[in-house]
């Protein structure tokens, strides 16, 4: 029998989906409160059940029929079950659903004769990039192969990275950072008076876009190295905009190793921070300004401190009206649609499903105009449709962020983890396209 030592959201999401039920119902069936069993499902291993949840858990999963603890143990496994936070858009005429999941098997005959299908299925290996190169240039940074650039061209150099970055490009842009990272030593030995202030910044920038690309790739931890080196860099250019923008990388790179109080913290004082050494008085400072307090709010509704999300989103909104445009601001993507985008995803995160959706109505997907947040937005259409049992919509979604960013979809852990929850849990005609699907993006099931 199917046993549980401890459970974390992750375990207790498979068990949802064993079940067949959504997260309502779920929580119903624990005695739980819905925006608790939302949480699991957003944070996965991240999260603990209290332990009268865990007991409730134990109990419901000694009742399941076998045939239910079948799909509970197929679902637990590695690359299966774990669903990021999802942003939900409902206009079905974007994502090109033509009716529901209904069809195909059902019961353990289904379940077995689909894990059978995926087992047979040769999709070759996950196309994760080799970060390799890049940790070898982040931890040995005295190369000698290491190239002789002029401040301009590290300065163009970083600038192409960034672009790369938010254009999905993660392969291209690995392939930068490796050996821009040796030639950064050698331009701050040449660097003297006012261009060292010059060149931190640019290192701060640079380390900044290493920690974002190596948490696309699920390397959380090295993400957090590039980060403190990005905050060591902008301290010593003395650039306030700098100092606050490493903040936001740092605040992503705490988050994502489980510190959101912590978190939360950086993001609010950063922000206070730079308000006061600037009056934000520059574009630079109010986009960097509104991106931080987004963050700080992400942070804090995954540490389920609503108030303080809703603090931090009204502050981002009004950062947005100051600013007066939808743009992209010393690489922020920040605006009024940046800041729609967040209040989806927080509010989904809070277990507000029904704001979530009145929300995401009002996203004027013509203005996401970077591939990188557009695509992630169909990522997160894709993972709360799965979680919601939209099987075809969810595949749907993904096939769109794919057409926008084909390595967003391919490079990405998480995103392989959606892809796989819906070849194995959708049914009949989806179930095959979700598969055929994972055989064109090159994901392993």
């Amino acid at each position: 029998m199917a046993t549980v030592t401890t459970w974390t959201g992750r375990e207790a999401n498979a068990l949802r989906h064993a079940l067949r039920m959504s997260v309502t119902m779920f929580a119903e069936h624990l005695g739980a409160a819905r925006r608790t069993v939302a949480k699991w499902s957003s944070q996965g291993d991240k999260v603990l059940p209290r332990t009268d949840m865990q007991a409730a858990l134990d109990t419901v999963l000694a009742r399941a029929t076998p045939e239910v603890r079948e799909r509970f143990e197929a679902l637990r496994a590695p690359g299966t079950g774990d669903e990021p936070v999802g942003t939900l858009l409902t206009d079905p005429a974007v994502h090109g659903d033509t009716g529901g999941d209904a069809g195909g098997e059902s019961g353990s005959g289904g379940d077995v004769r689909r894990r059978d299908l995926l087992r047979g299925t040769a999709l070759g290996a996950a196309a994760v990039p080799d970060v390799a190169p890049l940790l070898k240039a982040l931890f040995t940074p005295e190369l000698p192969t290491a190239m002789v650039l002029s401040i301009g061209q590290l300065s163009q150099a970083v600038a192409a990275a960034k672009t790369d970055y938010q254009a999905c490009r993660y392969e291209r842009v690995l392939d930068r950072l490796a050996y821009l990272l040796p030639a950064l030593g050698p331009v701050k030995a040449g660097a003297d008076g006012d261009q060292r202030a010059r060149v931190a910044a640019l290192a701060a920038d640079l380390y900044h876009v290493v920690g974002s690309v190596l948490l696309k790739v699920d390397d959380r931890g090295t993400a957090l190295v590039a980060a403190e080196r990005s905050t060591r860099a902008a301290q010593a250019s003395q650039d306030p905009v700098a100092i606050a923008g490493s903040a936001r990388i740092m605040t992503h790179a705490l988050m994502s190793n489980g510190h959101d109080v912590q978190a939360i913290t950086l993001a609010s004082t950063a922000a206070q921070e730079l308000d006061r050494t600037t009056g934000l008085a520059s574009a630079d400072a109010v986009a960097v300004y509104g991106a931080l307090v987004l963050r700080g709010a992400i942070a804090a509704a995954r540490a389920d401190d609503r108030d303080a999300a809703q603090a931090m989103l009204d502050e981002g909104s009004r950062a947005a009206t100051r600013l007066g445009y939808d743009g992209n601001d010393r690489w922020t993507g920040f605006g009024a649609t940046n800041v729609l985008q967040h209040r989806v995803n927080i509010a989904l995160t809070l277990g507000d499903a029904g704001t979530a959706i009145a929300i995401a109505r009002t996203v004027p997907l013509a203005k996401v105009t970077l591939a990188e947040r557009k695509a992630s937005l169909f990522v997160d259409v894709a993972c709360a449709y799965t979680q919601w049992g939209r099987y075809e919509r969810g595949l749907n979604a993904l096939r769109t962020a794919y057409e926008v960013a084909p390595e967003e979809v391919r490079c990405r852990p998480s995103v392989q983890r959606i892809a796989g929850d819906l070849a194995l849990l959708a049914t009949g005609s989806v179930r095959a396209a979700a598969v055929g699907f994972a055989r064109e993006a090159g994901i392993r099931l």
